[in-house]
């Protein structure tokens, strides 16, 4: 099985690749810069993009796990609906599965949530109900890390310093949220 990675620091923090290669057994690959976002994969003019479009055209894919930069749902929303469908679109003519990496709300408390001007709930319910619709809209899986961060982010350490980004913990859980959501894909297949 192969699968391909599009996403920012919420994916490549603590190595989450390879502990999704771990649990799947999978070949990870990752295409991945700190911020980026899903239309960044898109765009051939950018370094990240041109590979992206070259691995999706030449490479044979299993499934591509989509992740967006980690407030883009919710403040770019017609930027994330188009880019995830349009990514869908050349992932299904890959003949892959798109995954959805639904991530999470910023840290209950912390500076950077304070700062993003939202509570915890609604953060966490906006990103949830935006990736719930592209995966709607599109037929991708989802893989919804950001509720499994919801309902475990008072009982385990989830988060990093900074209080947006994974602890190892945290990655170690998306890497597992993923995974499930993959075989089930495969199951289904």
């Amino acid at each position: 099985m192969r699968i391909l990675m599009l996403g920012n620091s919420f994916t490549f923090f603590n190595d989450m690749p390879d502990m999704l290669a771990e649990l799947t057994g999978a070949e990870v690959v990752a295409h991945t810069r700190g911020g980026a976002r899903l239309s960044e994969q898109l765009n051939p003019n950018t370094r990240m993009g041109a590979a992206t479009q070259a691995a999706l055209r030449e490479e044979k894919w299993d499934y591509v796990v989509l992740q967006e930069m980690s407030n883009g749902p919710i403040t770019s929303p017609a930027s994330f609906f188009s880019s995830v469908t349009r990514l869908c679109e050349q992932i299904r003519a890959n003949g892959a599965v798109p995954v959805l990496y639904a991530t999470w709300a910023y840290q209950r408390g912390g500076a950077k949530l304070r700062a993003f001007g939202m509570d915890y709930d609604q953060m966490y319910q906006q990103l949830h109900q935006a990736y719930a619709q592209a995966a709607q809209d599109t037929g991708a899986l989802m893989a919804d890390v950001g509720t499994r961060f919801y309902q475990l982010a008072d009982q385990q350490e989830l988060y990093a310093q900074d209080s947006y980004h994974p602890s190892e913990a945290g990655s170690r859980l998306a890497a597992q949220v993923l995974a499930q959501t993959i075989q089930r894909g495969t199951e289904d297949v």
